[in-house]
């Protein structure tokens, strides 16, 4: 038996993947067990929790992949220093992370009690652009592909690109440190006042209400060049003279300040976290997501015209930018495109285990990911006991408690509180996998209520009014409701909903027509399926409002954790495997 254990660690995102005998069996990351957002640290409890998935013991792993390698491109580091004189706290930044990185077989060791010898022998460093592009062909459903990661940095390298066939990735091109889209994106999102770690989703979010009138100075800033490269103006950045300051406060990452004062040159003074946002600051965020698209295509029509494959395979962490992902078969050459649901950094862990099958035991693929339920999940006899030890609380609540052991009268009933206009949280089977619920630990609501996005962000997540929340919707039913879209089960891409459905669903219908996609099928999640058709009876709608089921925190992974976010949230009724909850009505 093989049984090859990935992880991803110190570089934000921290999780881990385990693979028997070249098949995906567990994926977690860290975050939901650390219950803090991009959990950067070691991955002890998603290791432990992988190994419990699959029933191993820690000696049974053959391999240990780690998604890092602190001795790839050493001589383009050395050269770089020589050239830059880096300040100490950039040649500490770099020392420091690849000591890191370098003790992850050490704190492995610690963490499963084996021999420290033992696990170094059996410890696989794979170069991190190596296992963004292993996570996405490698377990992708073709068997040629040109494949591309895109990010801010890892292992000195912010883009690559290769040609996959089988099980290999041909000669890999690259564009190494200083340049980086990724680093872009986090620069303007850090203008704009949006300072937490992995913020770029929110200035995707607000780049439909402004005007892009400030493209052709981020233009200044990033130079297109031949064969698919790019270069930044460096005048504008504070990483070659002060490095990436990414630190981990208790396991979440925190960067410091990337842009200079040159940058407010081009873009105005820098908005304050407090300060409201205007029309200008929609303009900057409209401008920054038309240049990052124009880049990113660029580097995909070289990627296509050295490949030549219809086929497209896009990993790392600005892989996460749907709306993008949502033109690239309109924008670029490629016919099909995929997009793994962990694609940033804690996809690395599962890049890591599938490089180590193809490479290094020389073994055939034998796996393609349908779907994204890889995380733990808990027995009805668990949940059964979280929901009696609540009783006095709920009892004191007014709330009801209800088992229903019938699949299709449990959908049906949710689906009627749904039509009512009830807000249910709904946890069921094996968690999501990457950043987005997928239907088994997610906030619900009908998507025909326009009021109904504002009523979950003020009542439920706490976050900014333009924040917009994505369409589940029956696979059949897709042409009716989008159009030029493909069926995507991970929620990567953003589609144009159809005028004629837009009045039909406009809870999730983003001000600029469009909606992030997430289609569901029978066969990848049947009880999901079956609430949406219960649904569609009762409203002629195949579509619900689903977002993820936390309130500013990481999703849920415990019942527990679920039940805590029903009781101290606006949520009307909880869905916790087969025993239905509801709050008495207010008022």
């Amino acid at each position: 038996m093989s049984a090859i254990l990935g992880i991803s660690a110190y570089h934000g995102d921290a999780s881990a993947a385990l693979l028997v005998d070249g098949r995906l069996v567990a994926a977690v990351e860290e975050e939901r067990f650390a219950r803090v957002k991009h959990w950067a640290g070691f991955p002890r409890a998603s290791i432990a929790s992988c190994l419990a998935m699959a029933g191993l013991a820690p000696s049974d792993v053959t391999h240990f992949a780690i998604g890092r390698d602190p001795r790839a491109h050493r001589w383009r580091k050395a050269c770089f220093a020589l050239a830059h004189r880096p300040s100490l706290a950039l040649v500490a930044d770099r020392v420091g992370n690849a000591r890191r990185v370098g003790d992850v077989p050490a704190a492995i060791a610690q963490a499963l009690d084996l021999e420290p010898a033992h696990v170094r022998a059996r410890t696989r460093f794979v170069e991190h652009h190596a296992a963004h592009l292993a996570s996405a062909f490698l377990v992708s459903p073709f068997e040629e592909a040109a494949v591309c990661a895109v990010d801010g940095f890892g292992d000195f390298v912010s883009t690559s690109w290769a040609a996959g066939r089988g099980a290999r990735l041909g000669p890999m091109a690259r564009v190494y440190f200083p340049h980086s889209l990724g680093l872009l994106y986090l620069a303007v999102t850090q203008h704009l006042g949006f300072h937490a770690y992995g913020d770029e989703y929110k200035v995707m979010g607000l780049a439909p209400y402004g005007a892009p009138g400030y493209a052709d100075a981020l233009r200044r800033v990033l130079r297109l060049e031949p064969e698919g490269r790019f270069a930044l103006d460096l005048a504008c950045f504070r990483h070659v003279s002060t490095g990436v300051q990414m630190s981990w406060d208790g396991g979440a990452p925190t960067m410091g300040p990337v842009f200079t004062p040159a940058l407010e040159a081009l873009l105005g003074k820098a908005r304050h976290p407090a300060e409201c946002l205007t029309p200008r600051h929609e303009a900057i965020a409209a401008s920054l997501q038309l240049v990052f698209e124009e880049a990113l295509f660029h580097v995909l029509r070289h990627a296509h015209a050295r490949t030549g494959s219809r086929h497209l395979c896009l990993a790392g962490g600005c892989a996460m930018n749907s709306v993008a992902n949502g033109k690239l078969t309109s924008e670029t050459p490629f016919e099909a495109v995929f997009v793994p649901p962990a694609a940033a950094d804690n996809g690395t862990a599962l890049g890591a285990a599938v490089w180590a099958w193809a490479h290094i035991e020389e073994q055939p693929r034998r796996f393609a990911m349908d779907h994204a339920y890889w995380g733990p999940a808990f027995s009805d006899a668990a949940i059964a006991a979280v929901v009696d030890r609540a009783g006095p609380e709920l009892k004191g609540r007014g709330a009801t408690v209800r088992l229903i052991a019938d699949d299709d009268e449990l959908c049906g009933v949710a689906a009627d509180r749904l039509a009512s206009g009830k807000i249910v949280g709904w946890f069921q089977g094996r968690m999501e996998w990457g950043a987005r619920a997928l239907g088994n630990r997610s906030i619900l609501a009908d998507p025909r209520r326009a009021d109904m996005r504002d009523v979950i962000n003020t009542k439920i997540k706490l976050r900014e009014k333009f924040r917009p929340f994505a369409p589940s919707i029956l696979e059949g039913a897709l042409g009716e409701y989008f159009e030029q879209a493909a069926p995507d089960p991970f929620m990567m891409r953003v589609h144009p909903v159809r005028p004629d459905k837009r009045a039909v669903i406009p809870a999730v219908v983003h001000v600029d027509g469009s909606g992030r996609l997430h289609t569901v099928s029978r066969a990848a999640n049947p009880l999901y399926w079956s609430l949406l058709r219960a649904f569609e009876r009762l409203t002629g709608v195949p579509v619900l409002l689903n977002t993820s089921f936390n309130e500013n925190e990481p999703i849920v992974l415990h019942p527990e954790e679920a039940l805590d976010c029903f009781l101290r949230t606006g949520l009307d009724v909880l869905v916790l495997g087969r025993v239905l909850i509801e709050k008495p009505p207010e008022g």
